[in-house]
């Protein structure tokens, strides 16, 4: 155990949890969201997803098996989902100060506290998240004992997606198909799913006008926040749906995909964030187990004529994937690459493989 600062997590209806610190100490706002899964905590870290919020993971322990190193390998990190944490802060209710794990080459606060993001623990991350299931995601801030308040920022009113995105093209393995991937906010091992199934990738800014370049499949990313921010992504995207080239969007992706075709989103109480969602896919008696994390999601009475849900949420009946009738575009909300969380659906890499 370490001196640590006491620290208060207050949310945007004046609830007040008090914790300690074993992270970065400096006060910071943002979203509130929860986490279900057991596992996992290097990777949700440095998903581009979670821009803006403030993460509970309800699994109690924390930091029992440290943080990977940073190495690099085929021009990403080797072991996480970006080149850094995105979360503004991160809450459990019990940190582990030894940590065991034969890959760990740091501590999860040396970590946080070298990437200057806020880390809680002794928070009661139950009744925390019974607050979120039962009012919905809230603002929240952190403030330290003797340090300075600040106020509340809600960051869906950003556009993230901008925020997270790659500034250049960068291009990723080799093969006679390419994919021209418009990153929103992707996940490292989307890229690695694509690269090892022996196609060249071509990663583009979000706002990047892809619609005349030679390419064989389009892939929109997953991202953070809400999708109505990326319209220039929504614009190419109509473009694109007049071609027949296969396009093939994950999270984010789903969601701009299906804003392009016509439908509308709109944002959920909680949100999905999770390894063990059940997914349905529509026409068959297929489940899937899942990982998921988003805040929004598209209205399954707004897609429209031609396009039809592909994947339909087993715990809410909320859309998951929508697919056209007859050209070869297609969606999941949720994320076939995993990382961390269960590969039953990796197999969509394939499929859009197959269509190029």
């Amino acid at each position: 155990m370490q001196e640590t600062k006491t620290a208060v997590l207050t949310l945007e209806d004046g609830t007040r949890f008090v914790g300690k610190s074993f992270g970065y100490e400096h006060p910071c706002a943002g979203e509130v969201v929860f986490n279900t899964a057991m596992t996992g905590y290097p990777e949700s870290l440095t998903d581009p997803s979670y821009s803006g919020q403030i993460l509970v993971m309800t699994y109690p322990i924390q930091g029992n098996y440290g943080v990977p190193g940073r190495s690099e390998k085929a021009g990403m990190s080797e072991h996480m989902e970006s080149e850094k944490i995105h979360v503004e802060a991160f809450i459990c209710q019990d940190y582990s100060w030894n940590y065991s794990h034969w890959q760990a080459e740091s501590s999860l606060s040396d970590w946080l506290k070298e990437e200057k993001v806020v880390g809680l623990y002794g928070i009661d991350t139950r009744a925390l998240t019974k607050k979120l299931r039962d009012s919905g995601s809230m603002l929240g801030k952190i403030t330290f004992e003797g340090g300075e308040d600040i106020a509340f920022h809600d960051p869906n009113r950003e556009n993230l997606v901008a925020k997270v995105s790659c500034t250049e093209v960068i291009e990723y393995g080799e093969g006679d198909k390419t994919v021209v991937l418009v990153d929103c906010g992707v996940k490292n091992n989307i890229i690695r799913c694509l690269v090892k199934r022996g196609v060249k990738v071509v990663r583009v800014p979000w706002d990047y006008d892809f619609t005349n370049m030679k390419y064989d499949g389009l892939f929109i990313s997953n991202g953070p926040g809400d999708p109505e921010m990326a319209q220039k992504t929504i614009e190419h995207l109509r473009v694109a749906l007049n071609g027949d080239r296969p396009i093939f969007g994950i999270c984010m992706g789903n969601q701009l995909l299906s804003k392009a075709a016509g439908a509308k989103t709109y944002k959920l109480k909680y949100g999905h964030r999770s390894h063990n969602q059940p997914v349905m896919e529509v026409g068959t008696n297929k489940c899937y187990i899942t990982s998921q994390n988003h805040g929004f999601a598209v209205d399954n009475n707004t897609i429209p004529e031609g396009w039809e849900p592909l994947f339909i949420n087993m715990n809410d009946g909320t859309n998951e994937g929508i697919r056209h009738k007859s050209k070869p575009f297609f969606s999941a909300q949720f994320h076939p690459e995993a990382s961390s969380g269960p590969k039953d659906t990796e197999l969509l890499f394939d499929e859009f493989i197959k269509l190029l």
